[in-house]
């Protein structure tokens, strides 16, 4: 999938660019609340991963919030209707070895043993992405600290190459894991990514096997299969998130080079000019193959795509890792979800029937809840127990 993300109020691993396009997708998505969208039914994809369903009366099994059962609403309840979580973070800036930066937001205890969760957040979105937020604030109460990583761009605040973040950037996780693992060596250490985060670091996990220096990590609505998932998000209804991720990855392109203009980085300038006229581009297939290939070194948007899936590196993770996916996430085709037989030992894969992409919004609609900030704290908690 695409690349480039800038911060706004509302933030699809999830935001709807402006106020009359909330309003407008609030009157599309009430509309799908009556009727199920066409195809979403799990059973393929439960038939091949049944024995990683948790049971019915598992505590670890997510069921909707009533009224929120289609995979949109889902979706779509954070950006849209979920209250602003305020949290007192402190930013801390890591400079890359290229000269580029990456803005960490820090929240809870300040001790040196406390375990240590880095947080991942999506395409688009940022460490004020309310998945972030909430996780955050959720293991603050366990007195766990953690770190939300802005990918390059996405704190507020261009970067500082025509380069930026992308689905494969594992090279950029790297560099943050050894910071915090340098920064506080006495505390366990964990990470948790949602989306393209969540591709990312299980990417990394892959590529570092047994020297991975986390204790464990969590990932949440992976896209497997970039091309798959290119595909996936021009149809249906899905094609309104493809519309509203083009329109924002294009808009920082303009953005950085309006910035580039106004700090004479020629140089950079000159590096996206040879990039085209940022047109007649629709879908994913057409922004990875003009921008996000030509600028981080890939051939094509395929060679992007199989060089940066994260289901190529399933096999050689040995790090504990529980994968919580979706059979409904409007972003993902079923066949996209690897077969058991891919999973290392140490993986653990909770396919849930409902949940949406980045959802999961369970409780009632006055009161929701927030299943990934309960399951996901849950699960670190036991690894630390028993590590």
């Amino acid at each position: 999938m695409a690349t480039y993300g800038r911060q706004r109020r509302l933030e699809p691993d999830h935001d709807l660019a402006s106020n009359a396009q909330a309003r407008a997708a609030q009157q599309i998505v009430v509309r799908l609340s009556s009727r199920p969208e066409q195809g979403t039914q799990p059973a393929r994809a439960a038939r091949r991963c049944i024995e990683t369903l948790p049971v019915p009366d598992s505590p670890d099994r997510f069921t909707p919030a009533f009224g929120l059962g289609n995979p949109h609403l889902q979706t779509l309840w954070g950006p849209l209707w979920r209250p602003t979580t305020h949290l007192e973070r402190q930013r801390e800036r890591l400079w890359l070895d290229d000269g580029d930066f990456l803005d960490l937001d820090w929240h809870g205890p300040h001790s040196a043993d406390a375990p240590l969760v880095l947080v991942l957040h999506g395409l688009t979105g940022s460490s004020n992405s309310p998945y972030v937020a909430g996780l955050q604030q959720a293991l603050a109460t366990r007195g766990w600290a953690s770190a939300a990583l802005n990918w390059r761009g996405c704190s507020g605040e261009p970067n500082l190459l025509p380069r930026s973040y992308h689905s494969g950037a594992s090279e950029d996780l790297a560099a943050a894991i050894a910071h915090l693992r340098a920064k506080r060596p006495q505390a366990p250490l964990y990470a948790v990514g949602y989306s393209l985060g969540g591709n990312v670091l299980l990417k990394y996990l892959g590529e570092s096997g047994s020297d991975s220096p986390l204790q464990g990590a969590t990932a949440v609505s992976v896209p497997f299969r970039l091309d798959q998932c290119a595909d996936r998000i021009g149809q249906g209804f899905s094609k309104v998130y493809q519309a509203h991720f083009m329109r924002e990855m294009l808009a920082y392109i303009k953005d950085k080079q309006r910035q580039f203009q106004h700090d004479g980085r020629h140089e950079g300038l000159a590096t996206l000019a040879q990039l085209g006229p940022l047109t007649k581009m629709r879908t994913f297939w057409d922004f990875d193959g003009r921008v996000t290939a030509p600028l981080h070194g890939f051939a094509d948007a395929q060679d992007y795509y199989r060089r940066a899936s994260s289901r190529y590196f399933l096999g050689q993770i040995r790090t504990p890792t529980l994968i919580i996916q979706a059979a409904d996430d409007p972003f993902v085709f079923r066949h996209s979800l690897p077969e058991a037989s891919e999973l290392s030992a140490s993986t653990q894969f909770e396919l849930q029937a409902k949940g949406g992409h980045v959802g999961f919004v369970d409780g009632s609609l006055k009161h929701p809840g927030y299943y990934l900030e309960r399951r996901i704290p849950q699960w670190l908690a036991g690894l630390d127990r028993h590590g």
